[in-house]
């Protein structure tokens, strides 16, 4: 398994993973993959360069509430063994580890339920942290429902640490997540 950038050349087989049950977003589930399916439809190539903006020039970001926040420099990466496996993002402020209180964490990542269980997303992780190193970021902050298992011992398995319990605001369905964060040094 490897992280490339999002291709024309790997559309498809990301189409195929939208079709058959990846949902892109965890809050808005299959409305996230019916957008993403509309959007590459429209605009491929504008919807592959909003995947990866480590300078932020994307239009601001629209909430589940429906408010619009400012987008933070970016990095979309695709999990890939042949074929399309997963997705895994890092986004930060340049020149703190400090996120604005709209972004939850650092990293977010999915794997494809029928490639669960492989190690995949637990080495897309280890790949990512050498990216948010090459940024000079001193930690990580990556956020987690408690009932997710398999995404905890994702974490734990790359040095992450329990910080805290919190209540997720109605912008993102409510409910409690678990924060962790993995020291970079």
């Amino acid at each position: 398994m490897k992280l490339v950038v999002p291709s024309l050349e790997c559309l498809p087989s990301y189409v195929d993973a939208l079709r058959r049950g990846l949902f892109p977003d965890n809050a808005r589930g299959r409305q996230a993959a019916q957008e993403h399916l509309e959007w590459i439809a429209a605009d491929a190539e504008g919807f592959l360069s909003s995947l990866d903006d480590p300078e932020a020039r994307g239009p601001p970001f629209k909430r589940m509430d429906g408010e619009l926040v400012r987008r933070l420099p970016s990095i979309g990466r695709w999990m890939w063994d042949g074929e399309f496996c997963g997705r895994i993002g890092l986004r930060w402020e340049n020149g703190t580890a400090s996120l604005p209180p709209h972004v939850l964490g650092h990293i977010d990542y999915a794997v494809v339920p029928w490639k669960r269980r492989q190690g995949i997303g637990t080495a897309a992780l280890a790949l990512m942290l050498d990216e948010a190193r090459a940024r000079q970021l001193p930690y990580v902050e990556i956020t987690t429902n408690p009932d997710n298992i398999a995404s905890r011992r994702t974490i734990e398995a790359n040095g992450g640490v329990f910080i805290e319990l919190f209540q997720k605001g109605p912008a993102y369905g409510g409910g409690n997540k678990m924060k962790f964060r993995i020291s970079l040094r």
